[in-house]
């Protein structure tokens, strides 16, 4: 860290959740404990989203010396395996935080039935037999308030033989539910006798099949936090509508209790969404069983998993998640400010290489034939203690074929018949000519060196305009390159996916061929790297000089060496999309 003795760096001002948070501790809530806990549903891979969330629950806990726990939600057993839950601990422990208790929903199975039994004998939930459907119809609107259960009024004995009924091997999916008995005409959606509990046959992941009625995430969700004695519940915003009924169950849990200092408090900030983005698990899961992309970690995914192997760093998103902030209102975030907190961190810490990704062969004519020369190249000259490395220069290279150009307008300013360019870390070169294949392509491109211009060289004085980069034919390494780009067409595709679904009545997958980006992935396998990278592991970083940030693939080999382009040295898609 550089300390600046003039002055310190402005301090950042408080979110409103961290003054929250503040003003809880200055009134001795809790008695002056801070407790959150990130909850995912094990269903699925964790996406950029959970990121925002992880950020927000683990740091509050670090900030002010409090803890946060990892709790699984697991109240679906048909959507919910190990696998899951082994990949969202992977990923938090990436992005480099640490939890100091690992909870599972399933944990609490006995004491919530427990207290449904009890609410059952209270008379504040029953047994009903309609159909989803017919339940939903009795709901009412915002506007107009809902209709009595005809079971609603069922004896508690009845109810709590049905109820125990649920949870036998002779229960029916979908036969009955539990709801719980509040208001039917209540203002409040969520008042309006909610289900609690419902009967599910498919096996859990951790207690087998013990259980067969499983509790709703309303009713195990707030009891959980309270159990754990969770302080701060931190949710995104469309829990709001759901916060009432959050209250109401913790109150019916510790009834007669004084509980205004010592609670569970839920508060929601606001969703990350981006644009050419689509998230939620079940769309991205749709894309990878429909083959969209290959895996949950294919680099185009907006998983965490993803960007990992795309080249993301944690503390690249950590630095977008604290850009965007947290506030109480819903936005679309630009992808090009993510993509500008990657490029800031790997500007710091990648090594500078030359690779060659559309090559064409350079041949020095006057450089001798059987000469071999070790140039020095600086690692990263963002960084004075990088280094270097050194690299081979022969007589012929590999160089991109766009750097030569036959016939050439005045401001082009790489290789052309009669122009002068330095090749990076070695000479100035004049172009000389080519040679061109029956169907007029540039096969090999003729250019001689100045030996008194190399670079380095005290009395080197001659300027030229260009520089180009190359990797030698004789040192260079064969490699696979990958070029990422966005998955969508479109700026906005969760609601142009609600709209080609709703308004057109696609089917969801048709839906997403039409916007899905055909030209998401180019794979060339015809490129070279200088042979700096023939040890590279999984997740090195680079920055492959003039091209973009890349780094290895995990299934890359000595033998088969493969990079993925985690983002391009500049914002090309605004300019191309205006």
């Amino acid at each position: 860290m550089v300390e600046n003795s003039k002055e310190e760096a402005p301090k950042r001002s408080l979110n409103f959740i961290e003054e929250m948070v503040e003003r809880d501790l200055a009134q001795g809530k809790n008695d002056g404990r801070v407790q959150t806990r990130f909850p995912p549903e094990p269903n699925g891979y964790l996406h950029i989203g959970h990121a925002k969330a992880i950020c927000l629950d683990f740091g509050i806990a670090q900030k002010y010396g409090g803890v946060c726990n990892l709790r699984f939600d697991d109240t679906n057993p048909t959507k919910e395996n190990v696998e899951y839950v082994d990949a969202i601990k992977e990923d938090i422990n990436w992005l480099g935080f640490q939890w100091g208790n690992e909870y599972y929903a399933s944990d609490y199975f006995q004491q919530l039935w427990d207290f449904a039994v009890e609410l059952i004998k209270e008379g504040k939930a029953y047994i009903d037999q309609q159909s989803q459907e017919e339940i939903a119809a009795q709901k009412g609107t915002p506007t107009q308030p809902g209709i009595n259960s005809p079971y609603r009024d069922r004896p508690i004995e009845e109810n709590l033989q049905l109820f125990y009924h649920m949870n036998t091997d002779e229960a029916v999916e979908g036969s009955m539910v539990l709801r719980a008995k509040i208001d039917m005409a209540s203002s409040s959606m969520q008042f309006r006798d909610p289900i609690i509990y419902r009967i599910v046959k498919t096996p859990h992941h951790r207690t087998g099949t013990k259980w067969k009625a499983y509790p709703m995430y309303d009713f195990a969700h707030g009891q959980s936090d309270f159990f754990e004695g969770v302080t701060h519940s931190l949710c995104t915003l469309e829990f709001v509508p759901h916060r009432p009924l959050y209250d109401l169950f913790i109150d019916w849990l510790k009834k007669g209790q004084d509980l205004d200092d010592h609670r569970s408090r839920q508060t929601e900030f606001n969703k990350l969404n981006l644009n050419y983005t689509l998230l939620s698990k079940r769309n991205l899961l749709a894309l990878v069983k429909e083959g969209f992309v290959s895996g949950w970690d294919d680099p185009r995914m907006p998983t965490i998993c993803g960007y990992r192997r795309r080249g993301y760093t944690p503390e690249s998103i950590k630095m977008f998640v604290d850009r965007i902030g947290y506030t109480k209102f819903d936005a679309l975030n630009d992808i090009a400010l993510m993509e500008s907190a990657i490029r800031e961190d790997l500007n710091a810490r990648a090594t500078r290489v030359s690779a060659v990704i559309n090559p064409v062969k350079l041949i020095i004519t006057n450089y001798p034939e059987n000469q071999q020369e070790i140039l020095t190249a600086i690692n990263n000259p963002e960084d004075e203690n990088a280094g270097t490395h050194t690299i081979s220069c022969g007589r012929e290279l590999w160089i991109e074929r766009e750097d030569f150009m036959e016939d050439a307008p005045a401001k082009y300013f790489r290789l052309s018949p009669g122009r002068e360019v330095r090749l990076k870390n070695a000479y100035i070169v004049l172009c000389t000519g080519c040679k061109k294949d029956a169907q007029g392509n540039v096969e090999e491109v003729y250019c001689e060196y100045i030996p008194e211009t190399k670079t380095g060289q005290a009395d080197c004085n001659r300027k030229v305009k260009g520089t180009i980069h190359w990797v030698s034919v004789n040192h260079g390494i064969k490699a696979e390159v990958r070029l990422y780009d966005r998955l969508w067409k479109v700026e906005n595709p969760r609601d142009e996916l609600a709209r080609l679904t709703g308004e057109e009545g696609l089917p969801i997958i048709d839906a997403m061929h039409r916007m899905f980006n055909d030209n998401s992935l180019e794979i060339r396998t015809e490129c070279y790297v200088e042979e700096f990278l023939a040890n590279t592991k999984p997740l090195d970083h680079f920055q492959f000089q003039r091209i973009g940030y890349f780094c290895t693939d995990k299934d890359s080999t000595p033998d088969h060496l493969i990079f993925n382009r985690t983002v391009s040295l500049k914002d090309t898609w605004s300019k191309i999309n205006k």
